[in-house]
């Protein structure tokens, strides 16, 4: 018999000159970035949340805080890395991954699959398990950043 968990990640950030934006470790063309302590892949950020959650660790604010110098300028791959040695080590394997980037800019669609290829090899999963889409913010909350919202379905023997 198999123990199925679901996990749900939610993160945001600002845009900000000079600065670039990250989206599941891939580069995203654009004037602006986002703002964070750490490289600010708020899609990587709700992801690993999502993975701590199913497996009932603590949220990636609590393990990484901002306040800490370690994680300034990090790659969010070292949080993701983290969460899947966790959930590895309580015995659990990801059955798929659902993330939403909401955002009116950058646009989503031409960077999907450089997205779900680089999810694909961070999380040793064949990439017909992963699903990225785009949808727009269409004024309700401001346009100045962007979110994202991840679940994740897990599985481990009881």
């Amino acid at each position: 018999m198999e123990d199925i968990r679901i996990g749900l990640g939610f993160d945001s950030h600002e845009f900000e000159e000079g600065k670039e934006i990250l989206l599941g470790g891939v580069r995203i063309d654009s004037p602006y970035g986002l703002r964070g302590h750490s490289d600010a892949d708020a899609l990587l950020h709700a992801l690993t949340d999502a993975l701590l959650g199913a497996v009932g660790e603590e949220d990636i604010g609590s393990l990484f805080k901002d306040t800490d110098p370690r994680w300034r300028g990090a790659s969010s791959e070292i949080f993701l890395s983290e969460a899947l040695r966790r959930v590895s080590s309580k015995g659990y394997r990801i059955i798929n991954i659902d993330c939403v980037v909401i955002a009116d800019r950058p646009k989503i669609a031409p960077y999907r699959e450089k997205i779900r290829d680089n999810l694909s090899r961070l999380l040793g999963i064949g990439k017909e398990r992963i699903s990225v889409k785009g949808k727009r913010q269409e004024g309700f909350c401001r346009a100045d950043g962007l979110a994202c919202i991840c679940s994740v379905l897990l599985a481990g023997k009881i």
